[in-house]
């Protein structure tokens, strides 16, 4: 069992048999195939796909097909991919009724993407570009056009990366948030209850995913004291003068009124977006309800950009 020959039979054998349910679940049915690109810590590119189909019981179901290794990141290099990788399991390109790509260029190209070369051999493999990533394309664009906005993307990193760089910086920074609250809760500024100020730490965000970046500042927002306070004995005990020099300059960018009003703006365009974003990621997704809340949406954007400044302006001086 030690031996690393035996370790990847053993989880060779294992695959096949999962594929093999996998292949008796679909048994000729139609399918729609999702595919990305992903690179390893090897630094080698692969291919990973997954298929999507209905099973016996009506229920729309992804199945994890497996990787397959790419020297080039062609169009032409995933369609052989992906038609030799479907054919080794006896399946048809015939058979395939979507394909769900990213954003790129080689994937979802109009005239020489992965897509059309497929499209051009099944005229009923309907591309579809996911709802919720074309949704958080707009969010970073529109978002980062503005210069002030980007500047405030650059620091939010920096700020996470600086609190949790270490285990010890971690603990004082739950620490420090577990008195902030006690504190509150003794002073009555807070309710307690189920599910209210849990144990939280700071996530990273991912550009790939600016769901996450709304995570990101709303626990920014919930442990702002605890943040300033590591911020404040990383500039005084480390010996580091980039250490020192990194905290006190994000000390003075958390406390500027630019930081502050930039982080509420964008809290309340993310936390509008993001129900929008949810629900495009429903595996029961009904059109009809979809359409309601895109316009929901875009009234509650316009509403925002209307009648949103006092209101906003004003939670800001508060805070």
């Amino acid at each position: 069992m030690l031996s690393p020959d035996i370790q990847k039979d053993l989880a060779k054998a294992c695959a096949e048999e999962v594929t093999a349910v996998i292949m008796d679940e679909i048994r000729g049915r139609r399918f729609s195939v999702l595919i990305d690109e992903s690179r390893d810590v090897s630094i080698t590119e692969q291919m990973a796909m997954v298929l999507r189909f209905v099973n016996d019981e009506g229920k729309v179901v992804q199945r994890f097909l497996g990787l397959k290794h790419i020297e080039k990141c062609t169009s032409v290099a995933f369609k052989e991919a992906l038609v030799g990788m479907i054919s080794s399991h006896k399946l048809s390109i015939n058979m395939i009724r979507g394909q769900g790509y990213d954003g790129a260029s080689n994937m979802r190209g109009e005239f020489n993407g992965v897509q059309k070369l497929i499209h051009d051999e099944n005229p009923y493999a309907f591309y579809v570009h996911c709802f919720a990533h074309q949704l958080q394309l707009v969010v970073v664009v529109v978002s980062t056009f503005t210069p002030a906005i980007a500047d405030f993307f650059n620091y939010v990193p920096l700020i996470v990366n600086t609190v949790g760089a270490s285990c010890m910086r971690k603990d004082v920074l739950l620490a420090k948030h577990h008195d902030n609250l006690m504190e509150k809760l003794e002073n009555c500024e807070i309710a307690t209850g189920r599910g209210l100020n849990q144990e939280s730490g700071l996530a990273r965000p991912r550009d790939t995913r600016w769901g996450s970046h709304l995570k990101t500042l709303l626990r920014i927002l919930v442990m702002w004291d605890a943040i300033l306070e590591v911020l404040e004995i990383v500039k005084k005990d480390s010996i580091k003068p980039t250490c020192n020099g990194g905290a006190f300059g994000l000390i003075g960018k958390m406390e500027s009124f630019d930081f502050v009003f930039i982080l509420h703006l964008m809290i309340e365009l993310l936390s509008t977006t993001d129900n929008l974003s949810r629900a495009s990621q429903r595996k029961d997704q009904d059109i009809v309800e979809a359409m309601h809340l895109i316009m929901s949406v875009k009234e509650s954007l316009q509403d925002m950009r209307d009648n949103g400044w006092e209101p906003l302006f004003k939670r800001v001086k508060t805070f």
